[in-house]
């Protein structure tokens, strides 16, 4: 029995998870392999998907029942607006894509469908539900930082991709995972039960495909 419920979850959406977290996309990350225009499309399509997902963090504030809640939700807005927003301009720029870009692109399909999902998950469910479709983003890309920077190579300054993995891999991203799966823990003490695991463990395997169609979007741009 897992000992919280992000691990409850990724256990009951094993295939989905892992088809997931070992894509073919973040394998090419992971060994250098994967073409550039792949790679600055997903960036540039990440971007937008952020910036709605500070609308569903925002939602998250609205959707509290209690202060402490609220102040949960408002950190986690917070670290996304001034911490990892900042992060992929910075790593955009790297790769010449300037902000203008970012602000003028169109959203793909898997844009659209993933950061639609998560919303109308928070409109029409509760705190819980939202949280749920926004775990396997928010922890899912720490366990992928972790993996790909155990792959040997991977870290090397050969490796052109070296510096997105560092970042994910790094303590500030990780302790943002630690953190959101504490967050998710909270939320759910007073919400979860049996029976709704059920639907809970649905929006998890929903969201958790949705990102594995967001790196075959990548993928597929390799064109």
């Amino acid at each position: 029995m897992s000992s919280n419920l992000f691990d409850a979850l990724k256990e009951a959406c094993t295939p989905e998870w892992r088809a997931y977290v070992e894509h073919p996309f973040v394998k090419a990350i992971g060994d250098g392999s994967l073409p550039l225009a792949s790679f600055q499309h997903y960036l540039v399509q990440d971007y937008l998907f952020l910036i709605a997902f500070a609308r569903a963090k925002a939602l998250a504030i609205y959707k509290s029942e209690t202060l402490d809640e609220m102040r949960i939700a408002n950190a986690g807005l917070d670290a996304l607006l001034e911490t990892e927003m900042a992060l992929h301009v910075r790593l955009c720029a790297g790769w010449g894509i300037g902000q203008d870009v970012l602000e003028r692109a169109p959203e793909a399909l898997a844009t659209v469908a993933y950061t639609r999902y998560v919303l109308d998950t928070g409109f029409k469910g509760d705190l819980l539900d939202l949280y749920v479709a926004m775990a396997p983003c928010l922890i899912g890309y720490g366990e992928i930082g972790r993996s790909l920077a155990a792959v040997p190579g991977a870290l090397d300054p050969g490796n052109p991709y070296a510096a997105w993995i560092a970042e994910y891999a790094g303590d500030g991203y990780q302790a943002i995972a630690e953190q959101a799966k504490a967050d998710l823990d909270r939320i759910a003490l007073p919400r979860v039960s049996m029976a709704r695991l059920e639907r809970l463990t649905g929006i998890f395997r929903t969201a958790t495909r949705l990102e594995a169609d967001f790196w075959q979007m990548g993928l597929d741009r390799a064109d």
